[in-house]
């Protein structure tokens, strides 16, 4: 029972440092802009019969943001690509709005952010999105801090134990 307690304090430490390191990545690179990805960022600590493990969760399109995305030009070490379709327009609306693009025709009048949603869509499928590694570094980071002890009691696969799930919100 005591060992059950210390590997379920041990995770929580670890899934609450990493959380917390991966909120503060998400701010200081700027990808934070509606905070969706930040809020969804959580962990569960399940047990089942006699094996506890650790899961990871964030919006679905946290693991792009994480680990990049290669474009048609340019290329990331990344398993995710664009190839036949770039992202749609209408996925740029909101975060257009919130950077306060807002694009002007002749005379200084406000032109239809159709184009310029176009336009980051067309870039984005070309360049692609550079790998941020903002939950990635910091889980590497916490997995080589936990406690030897502990590593060397559940040597048995504390890899496998501690999945790292990302799922939908």
């Amino acid at each position: 029972m005591l060992a059950e307690q210390y590997l379920r304090d041990e995770l929580n430490k670890f899934a609450k440092y990493v959380i917390q390191q991966s909120r503060s990545n998400l701010s200081k690179s700027k990808k934070n802009a509606s905070k969706e990805l930040y809020n969804s960022l959580g962990y569960d600590i399940a047990e089942n019969s006699g094996t506890t493990s650790l899961g990871f969760e964030m919006a679905d399109y946290g693991k792009f943001q994480d680990r990049g995305v290669s474009g048609k030009e340019k290329k990331y070490s990344t398993p995710y690509s664009y190839t036949t379709k770039m992202p749609p327009p209408k996925a740029f609306d909101k975060w257009v709005v919130r950077k306060g693009i807002a694009p002007r025709g002749k005379g200084g009048k406000f032109a239809s952010r159709e184009g310029i949603k176009f336009a980051i869509a067309k870039s984005i499928y070309k360049k692609g999105i550079r790998p941020s590694m903002f939950f990635t570094k910091p889980f590497e980071a916490a997995f080589k801090r936990l406690p030897d002890e502990l590593l060397e009691a559940y040597s048995v696969g504390i890899e496998k134990q501690i999945q790292v799930n990302i799922n939908k919100k």
